[in-house]
């Protein structure tokens, strides 16, 4: 399968509200228990689009949107603007095709370019296929919380994972680019 990785548009949102509810409904990767309707994804999209975040879509001609990622703050305090946290999810007839390296790759990439310094990745449920999908492009265990959260009947564990984007903590950052920029949004 040929996946093309874009820019989301606001188009993308009824494809990237299913996906996600999907998500919500039957996995652990957010510990939403109620999916959001269209209006609060497109809420959340352009909020994302706003500080300049990258926020992207996979699609295959003919099977349309099999997933979406982006990129978000991991914390809004001014010092921790040089890290970035990845969200990637996928539709279920998408999984295990390649289709969340693909995503990841180019976030990586394109948080890297934008001047972040490190990116990290929240990973709920302890999703094997997750914590696999980060570990093979270098992500590196970093912690867990035990309990984090409950959802499914059941106590949800959840696992940090973090990588060093472009030259990460070996020299001081730029203020000048993009993350820098206390004046943004």
């Amino acid at each position: 399968m040929t996946v093309h990785l874009r820019d989301a548009t606001p188009a993308d949102l009824p494809a990237i509200t299913e996906i996600y509810r999907d998500s919500v409904l039957h996995g652990s990767a957010s510990y939403e228990i109620i999916p959001p309707d269209q209006a609060e994804m497109s809420d959340r999209f352009h909020a994302v689009g706003a500080k300049g975040y990258p926020y992207i879509v996979a699609e295959a001609e003919g099977n349309g949107i099999l997933g979406f990622a982006y990129a978000s703050a991991f914390r809004t305090r001014p010092a921790y603007r040089w890290l970035v946290e990845d969200s990637i999810y996928l539709a279920p007839d998408a999984r295990g095709q390649g289709v969340g390296k693909a995503l990841l790759k180019e976030l990586l990439a394109r948080c890297e370019a934008l001047g972040f310094r490190q990116m990290v990745a929240v990973i709920g449920g302890v999703s094997p296929a997750s914590v696999a999908l980060h570990k093979s492009l270098g992500f590196e265990m970093t912690g867990t919380i035990k309990g984090a959260g409950f959802k499914h009947g059941k106590w949800q564990d959840t696992i940090f994972m973090q990588i060093a984007l472009g030259e990460g903590t070996e020299t001081l950052p730029d203020p000048a680019t993009y993350p820098g920029s206390l004046f943004r949004g």
